[in-house]
């Protein structure tokens, strides 16, 4: 009898959507490469409209204005399907899998994603379905879970959006994956009681298991790091430091960073404070930005050792300085400036600090 597949199950907690487009992107060529086995991604984004590559862009009935007050961006994707919402309190799903030789079957494969999810709900007393000509998961005529794939030469991305504790109104910026006359619901809405994500995956990833006959093993992220916001204030006006990494590390732009030292049992403001005194001479106490995101580190970037899938989750902090005068460590970077907030932003690169300095710019 042979034995089950592997499937390595990543489970995340936030992460910025392009960051998550792109970490897709990656996975699937090690998966096509065989670098990986099959491969689950659990996560959440901040709130986000998607559109897919059936979508009619008059389903997004928020303004465009509103949209950008609120922080909400939009995105078009290679994924099926129409408009969605994804953001807190959504578990977000993204398989990685070779259906190649024995899942060749789109119909199949998208019914046994909502079969999963139907086992899922089913642990928690609530029943659900589908509904004939509709994709995604149904608690009568509400919506719990929409789905969106995209499969190539038989591998899989994108995948299922499970509403856990996510706050409904935020569907009403958009006409729900183009459907006028449902709703949407939420797991938290059909219990009555609040319900977290820890408590939602084991019953997910046993259906997983059984539905796609897998060996489910839950990985651990190993790696992680700090990202400091430094700012000057003068004249009323804030400049923003960024170091430009030496050409062998990247060669880009950042704020100051690091990496948290796990062997010693480092906790995050302990390292954020050593980094900033060893990258720019300051000495000083940091404040907790309380963002935490993760992302997969390009295999072009990995040091010595490292094996993909590298993922790594970083914490976020910021920090006033009382003067302009920085004590650069030439083992990481060759040249620092300070910069506008408008100039900060143009010149970084990830995602992460982008998000860093607009929570630091509220602050400092």
């Amino acid at each position: 009898m042979t034995s089950p597949r592997p499937l390595h199950v990543w489970f995340l907690g936030l992460v910025d959507y392009a960051d998550g487009l792109r970490m897709q992107e990656i996975l699937v060529q090690l998966r096509r490469e065989e670098q990986i086995p099959d491969t689950l991604l659990l996560l959440e984004h901040p709130p986000v409209l998607t559109l897919g590559r059936a979508a009619e862009r008059s389903n997004i009935v928020a303004a465009p204005n509103f949209l950008e007050g609120a922080g909400i961006e939009v995105f078009e994707t290679g994924r099926g399907g129409d408009v969605t919402f994804h953001g807190p309190g959504q578990l977000v799903g993204y398989p990685i899998f070779n259906l190649h030789p024995d899942r060749r079957d789109v119909r199949r494969y998208m019914r046994d994603l909502e079969e999963v999810l139907i086992q899922t709900l089913g642990a928690f007393g609530v029943t659900s379905g589908r509904i004939d000509g509709l994709t995604g998961v149904w608690v009568g005529n509400r919506k719990i879970a929409a789905m969106g794939v995209r499969i190539s030469r038989w591998l899989t991305s994108h995948g299922f959006a499970l509403n856990v504790n996510t706050a409904l109104d935020y569907f009403n910026l958009i006409v729900p994956c183009g459907i006028r006359d449902k709703g949407v619901t939420s797991l938290d809405e059909e219990l009555g009681r609040s319900v977290s994500f820890e408590t939602v995956m084991p019953s997910l990833l046993t259906a997983f298991g059984e539905v796609f006959e897998r060996e489910v093993e839950v990985q651990t992220v190993h790696h992680e790091s700090v990202q400091i916001i430094v700012g000057h204030r003068h004249q009323g006006k804030t400049a923003y430091l960024l170091l430009h990494r030496l050409p062998e590390r990247g060669g880009f732009w950042q704020p100051v960073t690091g990496t948290i030292k796990r062997k010693r049992q480092e906790p995050p403001m302990e390292c954020a404070t050593r980094e900033l005194f060893e990258e720019t001479g300051f000495t000083l106490p940091v404040m907790d930005l309380e963002y935490v995101h993760s992302f997969l580190i390009d295999p072009k970037l990995h040091k010595k050792g490292m094996v993909a899938p590298a993922f790594n989750r970083e914490f976020s902090f910021a920090v006033r300085v009382p003067h302009r005068e920085v004590i650069l460590s030439a083992k990481e970077h060759d040249a620092f400036e300070w910069l506008s907030f408008e100039q900060a932003r143009d010149r970084m690169v990830w995602r992460g600090n982008l998000k860093a300095l607009e929570l630091a710019d509220k602050i400092l």
